[in-house]
């Protein structure tokens, strides 16, 4: 996937949610009235952040940011005022304890750094915010099931960032599958791109700007370099994504994506997972940079189905007994186009649809119904890329248990499912 395509990707999903979508009926005042809105908080105001905020401002409005990198903060302050009016103030927090205690936000962005996620996410649930999550859910399995028992026990809406279930390439081709039309599903093919580069791993200031402890959250004291962060100037694709103390590297960052789409296909993403898994990667180091490069895998489901994964330009092909199809952010492809053509019948299964993933999880705000990516799923996805990674570590099969999201008869694995947090950082 080159650049180019994932920015007008991206700015696709933004420009979509700009329908207003309003709050439930007990608030007062005309339907237009800016008291009448959603108000939401935006945590993490990074280059996914920004995004974020912005598509949430097509239908709600924002009255606080939170950022760590306090720079970061103001500036999106600044972008909500310029959109929305000076006369709609916003608050900027760098602690986002105090964003949550706010009693008059209705939800909030979450996009910063994956191994933040699960200790945001949980309180804010707690807090009884409704949520959108950017993807991965959390770092860890463990984290994942916290947050599900957190959103569920507060009733709040949560739909996870995986923003391809509202495109209609990825749910058409998962219907067609769903329904049979390529015949008897055999195996799932995915490709994920790789990461590149070198991280410079020596030691600096820590800027005025950042709170860098707090950026640290869960994980251990490491010395601050701006390559263990993100850029000080601009917003370019930050170092962190490739420091697997933050992040596991692109198994999560598209593995995420794709196995999602994958699972739904298949129909196993509310709750289940391949039962058997194994896999190979290139761990070499590279600077600070120490996440996979170049991996291979192959998961087996229990219903014989195999899912292949490795390397590559970011898609899903799909492939039956009687033919295949191959979804991506481009389009779609198959083996008869006239596939994509016919008229679904009466009885076939009709996947949720979304045409706006921002714009579907404000909706679920105001109806407090399931969005199309809810916490359940967003854990599934999740959780196939979580096992990937501990199969690359492990280098050998590993076997899983999906109904209690352990491995079998592997005590060194299953040490891998979670991760000590740092004092005052549990989950």
């Amino acid at each position: 996937m080159k650049p180019n395509s994932r920015r007008t990707f991206l700015k696709t999903v933004v420009a979509a949610s700009a329908a207003p979508i309003f709050v439930p009926c007990h608030v007062l005042g005309g339907p237009d009235a800016p008291s009448n809105k959603l108000r939401m908080g935006s945590i993490g105001n990074g280059r996914m952040g920004s995004g974020d905020m912005q598509a949430a401002m097509g239908g709600a409005l924002v009255v606080a940011v939170c950022d760590v990198n306090i720079d970061r903060a103001n500036a999106a302050k600044a972008k909500v005022e310029k959109r929305q009016g000076a006369g709609n103030k916003v608050a900027v927090y760098q602690d986002f304890r105090e964003l949550l205690a706010r009693d008059d936000i209705d939800g909030v962005t979450i996009s910063t750094p994956d191994h933040q996620h699960a200790v945001i996410a949980v309180a804010a649930a707690n807090a009884g915010k409704d949520i959108y999550l950017q993807k991965p859910l959390t770092y860890s399995i463990e984290e994942g099931k916290v947050l599900v028992k957190a959103v569920r026990k507060n009733k709040v809406i949560l739909q996870t960032g995986s923003q391809q279930r509202s495109s209609q390439y990825f749910r058409i081709s998962c219907e067609l599958v769903r329904n049979g039309r390529i015949g008897k599903l055999q195996t799932i093919d995915v490709t994920v791109p790789t990461d590149r580069g070198t991280g410079k791993a020596d030691p600096m200031p820590v800027p005025e700007n950042l709170d860098y402890d707090r950026w640290l959250g869960p994980t251990p004291e490491a010395p601050y370099t701006e390559h263990r962060v993100h850029p000080q100037k601009g917003y370019g694709r930050p170092g962190w994504l490739q420091i697997e103390q933050y992040c596991r590297g692109m198994i999560t960052g598209w593995g995420a994506h794709m196995y999602d789409i994958a699972q739904w296909g298949l129909g196993t993403d509310v709750d289940s997972g391949p039962v058997e898994i194994e896999a190979t990667a290139d761990f070499s180091k590279r600077g600070l940079f120490d996440v996979h490069a170049g991996y291979e895998a192959e998961a087996t489901y229990a219903n014989g189905v195999k899912l292949t994964s490795h390397t590559g330009g970011g898609n899903v092909k799909f492939i039956g007994s009687e033919g295949w199809i191959l979804a991506s952010r481009g389009g779609f492809k198959a083996h008869d186009q006239n596939i994509f053509r016919e008229k679904p019948g009466e009885n076939d299964v009709h996947l949720y649809q979304s045409k706006s993933h921002m714009g579907d999880f404000l909706n679920s705000m105001k109806t407090r119904k399931d969005p199309i990516c809810p916490v359940e799923v967003g854990h599934r996805s999740n959780s196939v890329c979580v096992i990937h990674h501990i199969a690359m570590k492990m280098g050998r099969k590993l076997k899983w248990d999906p109904k209690a999201e352990k491995f079998i008869g592997d005590a060194e694995a299953n040490k891998m499912l979670d991760y000590p947090h740092r004092k005052g950082w549990e989950v």
